[in-house]
């Protein structure tokens, strides 16, 4: 089932303990974050403030003891995007987001979905679509099929990445 944003949001309020998020792409093109990149470009730098709509979220997702993980698969040398987005996740994980991070590199030749997802409690899952530029399409909840293979996704790329915090160290 293909998700507006009014379905989707109450997918994404409505969990319970986890929400998890592969992320496979080198490059995201989101309309909203354009003049920020544009900017982060210029600069080197990407200030973000208590208010952010996301970092609210994830500290409301937090204070209410559940957790968002994301594995971002990433494949060396960085782009423009990944460095932008890099900032931003400094923000995220002190908000409470736990991000990590897995160069296809060191996964010992393990098989990854060329899909990025979302799975909230180990039991629902929504596919990202995107374009080859980066341009999000939509979002399909998939309904009626045992998410098994993407927890095991999950659990895959959780066991062979590195947090946030340890790979920008690197």
């Amino acid at each position: 089932m293909r998700l507006d944003g009014k379905q989707w949001r109450h997918i994404f309020d409505s969990y319970e303990h986890e929400a998890f998020r592969l992320e496979t792409h080198q490059v995201y093109s989101v309309p909203g974050e354009q003049e920020e990149l544009n900017s982060f470009l210029r600069t080197g730098k990407l200030e973000l403030g208590p208010d952010d709509p996301w970092l609210v979220r994830i500290r409301a997702y937090r204070d209410s003891g559940r957790r968002v993980i994301r594995v971002h698969v990433v494949t060396p040398p960085l782009t423009d995007y990944l460095r932008y987005e890099f900032a931003g996740y400094a923000y995220s994980v002190e908000a409470g987001e736990e991000i990590h991070i897995l160069d296809p590199a060191d996964s010992s030749g393990m098989e990854l979905p060329k899909q990025d997802f979302w799975l909230f409690d180990r039991k629902q899952v929504v596919l990202m679509h995107y374009g080859e530029d980066g341009t999000q399409l939509g979002r399909e909840l998939l309904e009626g099929i045992d998410p098994a293979e993407y927890v095991r996704w999950r659990d895959l790329t959780l066991a062979n990445s590195v947090p946030f915090e340890e790979y920008s160290k690197a």
